[in-house]
């Protein structure tokens, strides 16, 4: 038997880049279905543009105060993605606000992971919004990119109980424990063919999926 083509992804960063650290662990497994083509980071300090050069990975970086505008720059971020060819686009922890022609250039093949139980708490300081809204449980949320931010399609999502002694700084900590499970998940889906976006419905194993598939949770309310 032949192995299985693996696909090409393209990672976006601004930060610290921990869920591309997580999804680049789960590219080096041997099941894995896809690949790390190039890392794109807006800032020349991004300490997750470490995790790229540790593992010999192409990047680029792209300093948005370099352009005049956002179209700009999206214009020669999306130059820079397609010279790689990826199957799929990956936002971890990109935080630009992309403009329209972007997002409808990787229609259907464009994701970002977001700290909150989409549809709620959209946007930002998720953590201590969900404390001060006196939530029961909060999470994260792998979602289809649209031209409205944290609006697409919800395709996974994975929930942590919110504690009574939690800060803003301890529930984002246990977030983000799910977020480096959830997020090589989706990105693993997608690239063995098991998920699309097909006229803004998005179908899991060829069936419609009606919510967001629940990843079960590793943390107890204790």
């Amino acid at each position: 038997m032949s192995p299985v083509k693996k696909r090409g992804v393209v990672v976006l960063i601004s930060g610290t880049g921990s869920n591309f650290a997580a999804i680049l662990r789960h590219s080096q497994a041997p099941d894995s279905a896809f690949f790390i083509s190039a890392v794109i980071s807006n800032r020349a300090d991004a300490k997750g543009l470490d995790y790229a050069k540790a593992a010999n990975i192409p990047f680029c970086v792209c300093m948005h105060e370099n352009y005049d505008s956002r179209i700009a720059f999206d214009a020669q971020v999306q130059r820079l993605i397609d010279a790689f060819e990826p199957h799929l686009v990956v936002l971890a922890g990109f935080m630009r606000i992309l403009s329209d022609e972007f997002v409808q250039h990787y229609q259907g093949r464009l994701i970002n992971i977001h700290p909150a139980l989409l549809p709620k708490f959209k946007g930002l300081n998720t953590h201590q919004r969900a404390l001060d809204a006196k939530e029961p449980e909060h999470g994260a949320s792998v979602h289809f990119v649209n031209e409205d931010l944290d609006s697409g399609a919800v395709i996974a999502q994975s929930r942590v109980p919110v504690l009574a002694d939690d800060d803003a700084d301890s529930l984002a900590k246990r977030v983000l424990v799910e977020e480096h499970r959830l997020y090589p998940l989706v990105v693993q889906w997608f690239c063995q063919g098991r998920l699309r976006l097909e006229d803004a419905q998005t179908y899991f194993d060829n069936q419609p999926l009606t919510q967001a598939y629940q990843l079960e949770c590793t943390i107890n309310n204790e």
